[in-house]
């Protein structure tokens, strides 16, 4: 069964395999990123943070417990029905095209674990920072939490076989065009899949041109969760602060 080359983020979300092979993410790690996070951003109290590609909600609940009022929003029907069993008066879950800005404002706005630059057309990356920008408050801060892409590329497992729950999921990683894909190929209860993750290879320059076309000032980078200085080289993660 092969996934609309098109919109590869609307159709492999929204199947129960994307999660079965990525359940074992670490819960605990995210935690101590919104901790950190909101720490550093010195949110008021009850603040509204808009948790944009959200999935199935796993830092929207996190943030929640933290005492914020959150709103959970992601293109996948399927995550966002997943998500919404655990609402309640402080947090909220939507379906929403994050290229699209919301009525409201808030004093956060977070976009985690490089859940952007999955559009065909490099316009859509603009367009959203521009709805990011949108979506903030006077004195909100939006936070871009995406891979190093020269670290990844450094440490690029090119195959490699992932058994969960009983299924063998077979992954080939590689970067072609200016993106980073990850095939992923398994069978189960006889039938075959095949679906493909594509996300544009942004580095930090890339980001930084599209913020100053967007009007968007940024004023710090992370390189890891613990909120550690960004090296180009040795950082896992490119973690950017802006206003």
């Amino acid at each position: 069964m092969q996934q609309d080359k098109a919109k590869w983020f609307a159709s492999w979300f929204n199947t129960p395999y994307y999660h079965i092979l990525y359940k074992d993410r670490n819960y605990a790690e995210a935690g101590l990123f919104m901790e950190n996070l909101t720490r550093y951003l010195n949110l008021p109290d009850n603040a509204k943070i808009l948790d944009l590609a959200c999935g199935r909600g796993r830092h929207s609940k996190y943030l929640s417990k933290l005492g914020y009022n959150v709103t959970g929003a992601d293109l996948s029907e399927k995550s966002i029905e997943e998500a919404s069993k655990f609402s309640n008066d402080n947090l909220h879950f939507v379906v929403h095209d994050m290229r699209k800005p919301f009525a409201e404002k808030f004093d956060a706005v977070f976009n985690l674990f490089t859940s952007f630059g999955y559009f065909e057309n490099d316009e859509d990356n603009l367009t959203t920072l521009k709805a990011i920008k949108s979506n903030l408050n006077e004195y909100g801060f939006a936070v871009i939490d995406f891979m190093n892409v020269d670290y990844v590329l450094k440490n690029l497992v090119a195959k490699e076989t992932k058994t969960v729950d009983g299924i063998d999921f077979h992954i080939k990683r590689y970067e072609k065009d200016s993106h980073i894909y990850k095939d992923i190929s398994f069978t189960d209860n006889g039938t075959e899949y095949n679906y493909t993750e594509k996300v544009k290879a942004l580095k930090l320059e890339d980001f930084e041109a599209l913020m100053e076309e967007a009007g968007i000032y940024l004023l710090d980078i992370f390189g890891d969760y613990k909120l550690h200085k960004f090296d180009k080289k040795e950082s896992e993660r490119l973690i950017m602060i802006f206003k």
